[in-house]
């Protein structure tokens, strides 16, 4: 009964926010944070279902509560977009990178326009290993704006939503974090900003418990 209690102690999120959430995502990759468990998957379960809806539109949901390390994440990413069985690396043939490329074509079907990343708990890979999660950051946000401003291709739209605790928020404001700058090559430039001519990936912080009542 104690347990429930909790649990009924947690406010709701206040009704109808989906489609705003959705706008900030026009123009953004998001990451979204609470101190309250199931506040957070409140809002990204009720989010994935939202855009879920939408037409031509993928959802990819990462359960980061068992994401640690390369291999757990490409097992899920695996899952998440049809294609082939990775290398577990983050570049190169059969990486992450080429299957955040990839496009499935079903007959009969359109070609999807958007693909929404929606990763509960992305803390917990963030704490476990911080230079893999700013790794994993940087190609999921070079790959959304190679295809929204390089490639030839019909635009397929990424946007990736990060949510988990305010260790996300704590990330997200340090300068040298992906979702701040692109990951620095030894060589010169970051390669995504030479790629895309984009300065920095696109993030907007967002703090759910704004969306209480």
């Amino acid at each position: 009964m104690s347990a429930l209690s909790r649990h009924l102690d947690v406010p709701l999120l206040v009704p109808d926010w989906q489609a705003d959430i959705t706008q900030l995502l026009d123009e953004h990759h998001l990451v979204a944070w609470s101190e309250l468990p199931a506040r957070r998957t409140q809002f990204a379960v009720s989010l994935g279902q939202f855009l879920g809806a939408q037409h031509d539109t993928e959802v990819c949901v990462f359960y980061g509560k068992f994401i640690t390390d390369i291999e757990t994440f490409c097992y899920q990413l695996e899952r998440a977009i049809p294609g082939p069985l990775l290398d577990r690396r983050i570049d190169g043939p059969r990486s992450v990178v080429s299957l955040l490329r990839s496009r499935a074509s079903f007959r009969g079907r359109p070609e999807a326009k958007y693909r929404y990343y929606i990763w509960h708990d992305a803390d917990v890979l963030l704490r476990k290993d911080h230079i893999l999660f700013g790794q994993i950051v940087d190609a999921m946000a070079g790959v959304a704006a190679e295809s929204e401003f390089v490639s030839d291709d019909m635009l397929l739209l990424h946007r990736a939503v990060f949510v988990g605790s305010t260790v996300l928020d704590v990330y997200a404001d340090d300068p040298k974090g992906q979702f701040r700058r692109w990951l620095p090559d030894a060589h010169g430039d970051p390669f995504w900003q030479v790629v895309t001519g984009v300065n920095r990936p696109p993030f907007m912080r967002y703090r759910i418990d704004a969306l209480s009542k």
